[in-house]
Order: C-alpha cells, then structure tokens, then sequence
C-alpha cells in the first residue's frame, strides 16, 4: 500500500563560496555537519542489504577516490575538503560519491526510478528555447539526507540539487547549461572509473554549453552506467552512459524522453534488464503517448502534468509501498524544473502531483539572482 511521503517543514539549502576546490568543499561539509552522519548510515545499511562487506566498500571507496584524483585533482579536493568539514571519514564520502558504482554490485538493492523531459523548441526560429523536468526518485528512507545546493568559485557557479556528501546531481550553471541525471544498469557496471555523480558535478562546473559537455564525458573513464540530458539555451542531447561508450538518444518531435532503459543498441544489448523493466518500458510508453496527444509542451510549466501519474497507470509519480523491504520502498522524492535561457532552478520537495500545494524553491545560477 502506497503512503504520503513525510516532508520537513524546510528542506536544507546549502551556499559554498570559494575558488579553492577544498574550501568550497569544506564550506559544504561543515553545514553538513550534523545530519552527513545520518546519510552515511542510511547507505551503509543499504550497502549491507546489497551483500556487500564494509572490507568491499572500503575497497571500492578507495579505488574510485583515485579515479577522481586521476581525471579531476579538484573534485577530490572537494570531497576532501567536505569530509573535513564535516568531521567525516573521508572513505565514507568517498563511498557516498561513488555509491551507484558500488551498489552495482548489488542484486539484491536495485536502484530507484526517475522520470524525464527535455523539450527543445523549434531550432528553426530567432530564438529556440530548452527547458526540462524531472522526478528524482530514490529510496524513501534516504529523504531526510539531501538538499539544494548553490556552488560558487569554479569555473562556472552551479545551483541545483543534490544528496548530503554528493558534489552533484541535477543542476544548471552560470554558462547555462542543465543537466538532468537518470541511472541506468549494465551488466560490466563497476568501480573503477569516474563515479557518475562526480562527473555530473564536474561538467556542470566546467562546462560552458551541451558541446563542452559532451567533451568532457568522452574524455572520462566510465565503468558504470547512467544518462545526462544536456541542455544549453539553443541545443539539448541525451546521452547513453555505458562501459560500453556513450552514444546520443534521438529527440522525439524536439522532446527527449528518459526513464531508465538505454535507448540506444550497443549498451542495451548489455542490459540489466531485471531492474527497471518492464516498469521503465512502460513509463516510457506513457510519456510518449501523451506527448503524441497533445501540443508540445510551450513553456517549462507545461512540463508538470506529464509525469503525474495515477491508479493504474505506469508510476511516472512515486509513492512508497511501505509494507515492502527496506531498499525497496521507492518515493519521487523531488521535482525538478530547469531553464538554461535564465539559468535558474526550481525545485519541490514533493511529487509532480503536489505541484499546486506545496511551494517551489527558485534557484539562480547568476550570482544575486536569488533563492525563494
């Protein structure tokens, strides 16, 4: 039976402001002081249900804390200055950024589900815009531990949404650039390369639009599996993220759908098909039939009754069956809304369907643009 999600009566909202990589992150971490505690243990325990040892976490940890320093020496500047901050062992950060990695390990904890639109209007006009949404959904027992985020002092500053420990997520930056972020499974899904949410994180910081973007995924070593929709205020992609490569989804009539399927041969062939399907196939079939019924979607707004889903429908809207397991009771534990042309952020702490009662928090990525 599914049960309304408790929310808080302020979800945390986090400010680091720094140029250097470890006192931006430190910044993070001391702010994080008292409830990272809380977000370490809700993982452990589902490391645990996982089948993995903390030996193999540990392990993991360590490993991916290299590939990190490997490929960007500032983000592990980030997590170790955030693990500082904190006053946390810097191995449980780092298995905190690496966490889809070392659940993949997993068959017994699958992944969460989300949902996804970007729509890019017609390129042919004076001034094509983007816009996109999101559900963000995860295990309900980790909603107490995550926040919205503004980071300021890299190349670009960033705002968005992410859990506590984690660099990044779904967000857009000062340049304009969004990305929206979906996870996939493969079957040679590892630890070993850049973690996925240290990359989400380190191409909204550095990249200036969707082409940047997409350059610095294909320069990353990528052992594990996920999706980033990318979207800047003139051009949007989806992308297929595997040990297999990255490969570009097709638009559908200037509307990119995500749940979490690849979309593209190579990788699908690959498939943990086990984990999402046939749920995500069907989420996926009810966006696209509904986006061929009506006009396409005008404005970022437009987007919201999309993926409010109800009895009998594919769970484009989330809510935990609480007489399930523990790492099985998913929730849709956030909405997000992004708009490159005024890079700015809007995120609910609640489901599509609580769109008209509970408030929006604005973020934007241009300094004193504001948070509300």
């Amino acid at each position: 039976m599914t049960t309304p999600i408790a929310r808080p009566e302020a979800r945390l909202h986090l400010t680091a402001d720094a140029t250097d990589p470890f006192t931006r992150g430190h910044a993070r971490g001391v702010r994080l002081r008292d409830t990272l505690p809380g977000g370490i243990a809700g993982y452990d325990r589902l490391f645990r249900l996982g089948g993995i040892s903390p030996r193999q976490v540990r392990e993991d940890a360590a490993r991916a804390l290299d590939a990190v320093d490997a490929f960007r020496p500032a983000a592990r500047a980030q997590i170790e200055g955030l693990a500082h901050g904190a006053g946390a062992d810097l191995t449980a950060v780092a298995a905190l950024n690496a966490r889809t990695e070392i659940l993949a390990r997993s068959n017994a904890v699958p992944p969460g589900e989300c949902s996804t639109l970007v729509r890019r209007t017609d390129p042919d006009t004076a001034a094509p815009r983007t816009f996109g949404i999101q559900t963000w959904d995860w295990h309900v027992e980790l909603n107490p531990f995550w926040h919205t985020l503004e980071s300021r002092g890299g190349r670009h500053d960033v705002v968005g949404l992410t859990e506590h420990g984690i660099l990044g997520k779904i967000g857009v930056n000062s340049a304009g650039l969004a990305l929206h972020f979906n996870i996939l499974g493969h079957h040679r899904d590892a630890v070993g390369g850049v973690p996925v949410h240290v990359l989400a994180a380190v191409v909204l910081e550095e990249a200036g639009g969707v082409a940047e973007a997409v350059e610095i995924i294909r320069s990353a070593p990528l052992t594990s599996s996920g999706s980033f929709a990318l979207f800047d205020p003139d051009d949007a992609v989806l992308l297929d993220l595997s040990p297999d490569g990255v490969f570009p989804v097709p638009s559908h009539d200037g509307v990119h759908i995500r749940t979490n399927h690849f979309l593209t041969p190579v990788p699908a062939a690959r498939e943990k098909s086990w984990l999402y399907q046939p749920d995500s196939g069907e989420r996926h079939a009810l966006l696209r039939g509904r986006l061929a019924e009506t006009a396409p979607p005008a404005s970022v707004d437009d987007l919201v009754p999309f993926l409010v889903s109800g009895p009998g429908e594919a769970a484009l809207t989330c809510l935990p069956d609480m007489s399930l397991p523990e790492g099985r009771r998913w929730a849709s534990l956030a909405t997000v809304l992004l708009e490159p042309a005024t890079r700015t952020a809007r995120v609910l702490d609640g489901t599509p369907a609580e769109a008209g009662e509970r408030p929006w928090r604005r973020l934007c990525a241009v300094r004193d643009g504001g948070a509300a």
